[in-house]
């Protein structure tokens, strides 16, 4: 991973993880200990690893990936998506920096008219944010997902015929949940059903 991204993961984790803490949805004493365990994972040079919300959810079990996105729901407006879904169109995967979207733990996945869709389990970090906003110069428009959701997505950009374990951390169970917002379905989740944020 280059400095660039590599400064940029830091950022998007270390302000996540105090979005968790100040929107109530983790204990500092909780994120300290996650904090900990991700420096041991980036020592380790796992990038795909490297999520402070992974070892809270996967390896720390003190919040669930369903009780963030629900947040984003009902505090932000955010709409959810399932990426299964989702074929980027050649000019979103032209140029793509797929260590950045690793970083963010963030991925544009459809274009219609100006706006850019980008999905991210990160919405919660600013840095996150901001890094794609001055990516691109026309509104945003911002949707929630899951880190599998994510990771999914990136290993089929990167290698379409690849069957990576979709859930990049250490001990984690084999699959987080895909579609948090209803069991009741397995088709994904249309990208016009959901309210999104916009950003201009």
């Amino acid at each position: 991973m280059s400095p660039e991204n590599r400064s940029l993961m830091m950022r998007a984790n270390r302000l996540l993880g105090a979005g968790l803490v100040e929107h109530n949805l983790v204990k500092i004493e909780d994120l300290e200990k996650a904090n900990e365990r991700l420096l041991e994972i980036i020592a380790s040079n796992q990038p795909r690893q490297a999520t402070v919300l992974g070892v809270l959810a996967y390896e720390l079990k003190v919040i669930k990936e369903e009780d963030v996105l629900q947040h984003l729901v009902e505090a932000d407006g955010l709409g959810l998506v399932d990426l299964r879904g989702y074929e980027p169109p050649d000019d979103i995967k032209k140029g793509l920096d797929m260590e950045a979207c690793w970083a963010t733990w963030s991925v544009p996945f459809d274009l219609e008219e100006d706006f850019m869709f980008i999905a991210s389990a990160y919405y919660l970090s600013p840095a996150v944010r901001t890094y794609w906003e001055k990516k691109f110069d026309g509104p945003i428009l911002w949707f929630g997902t899951t880190l599998e959701g994510v990771a999914e997505h990136l290993d089929r950009l990167s290698s379409p015929t690849s069957s990576k374990a979709p859930f990049p951390t250490a001990g984690a169970p084999a699959a987080a949940p895909a579609a948090p917002v209803s069991s009741s379905t397995t088709s994904p989740m249309p990208v016009s059903a959901v309210p999104a944020q916009r950003s201009a």
